[in-house]
């Protein structure tokens, strides 16, 4: 019997409903609710994020939401950071952590502890990037190949951001991304009970991202891109603008393409995230219960019966 803490993942697909759960489990159980979202972390991106709604916060506070500007950077290591400093001020308090959002490699950050990766080093980016520029992203993708064949396998020739990195690792390492990547940290030391919500057909999820995309237009999503692209230290290739729904935006407000096109694009961005984030989760090396997005009620009674027994076995 474990005498580990316990904690809740609540993992799942965007738009599979993980909020609406959330908030139900906060209403029943001992929890305190802390966000595993690349997304939610900025300030001033509410509409396009599927950000809880101030109502939805007072049934449900999240934390680490609204932590940075979206000028800022934010990775993996920030997150583990910040997430194991909330989950031992909630077990101390004698609550529970619930983890919840769609970020994987949060999750597996936090689950697997975080390899030993080389900080960036700006003058061997500069030198990558002065490469790429006189022979293209696709001669570095070849010599990616050669060095790293499993990291060029799972990497876009044309993914300028991701060969640098993997390049850049290896130069300064001499070890390959794939190598180190397979180095793990510290374990996290909790007792998980770990969930993933979804419709059952993958159509019915993508119906409800379309239709979780037109509602954005019509709170406004527009207005809240058009903000962030007057600002004058905001560009594409930060982060924050990548997010699916704001890459589209941007690009339309760019004059890249037309309105509906925008429309079009950024459902299907929206898609093929949660595709991703399937697949994550179908090749999810721990346990994971699987629950149905059109029962949350009957979600929520299966959650509390596996906290039960937990509780129980503690």
């Amino acid at each position: 019997m474990s005498k580990k803490p316990i904690a809740i993942f609540l993992m799942g697909p965007t738009a599979s409903g993980k909020t609406d759960l959330a908030i139900q489990l906060r209403q029943n159980l001992p929890v305190e609710v802390i966000s595993v979202d690349s997304a939610l972390i900025y300030k001033g991106m509410d509409i396009g994020t599927a950000k809880p709604s101030k109502a939805e916060l007072v049934l449900a506070p999240h934390r680490l939401i609204d932590i940075i500007d979206p000028s800022e950077s934010y990775s993996a290591a920030n997150f583990r950071e910040d997430a194991l400093h909330e989950m031992a001020d909630i077990t101390a308090q004698g609550k529970i952590p619930l983890l919840t959002g769609g970020t994987m490699l949060y999750y597996k950050a936090l689950l697997e502890g975080l390899s030993p990766l080389p900080q960036a080093d700006e003058n061997v980016r500069a030198e990558i990037e002065c490469t790429a520029e006189k022979f293209g992203w696709q001669h570095l993708h070849l010599e990616l190949k050669k060095i790293d064949p499993i990291s060029a396998e799972r990497i876009n020739q044309n993914d300028g951001q991701r060969i640098s990195r993997a390049l850049e690792v290896f130069y300064l390492t001499g070890k390959s991304l794939t190598e180190l990547t397979e180095q793990k940290g510290e374990q996290l030391p909790y007792n998980l009970l770990q969930f993933a919500i979804a419709p059952k057909d993958r159509a019915i999820l993508h119906q409800r991202i379309e239709q979780r995309f037109h509602k954005m237009i019509e709170l406004g999503f527009q207005k809240e891109v058009e903000q962030l692209y007057r600002r004058d230290d905001l560009h594409p290739d930060l982060p924050s603008i990548r997010c699916v729904g704001y890459r589209q935006m941007w690009e339309f407000l760019r004059g890249d393409y037309g309105y509906d096109e925008m429309i079009f694009r950024g459902i299907c961005a929206t898609r093929q995230l949660a595709k991703r984030q399937i697949t994550w989760l179908r090749g999810w090396k721990s346990e994971i219960q699987w629950l149905d997005s059109l029962q949350i009620g009957k979600s929520q009674q299966t959650i509390q019966q596996a906290f039960d027994l937990a509780i129980q076995n503690q």
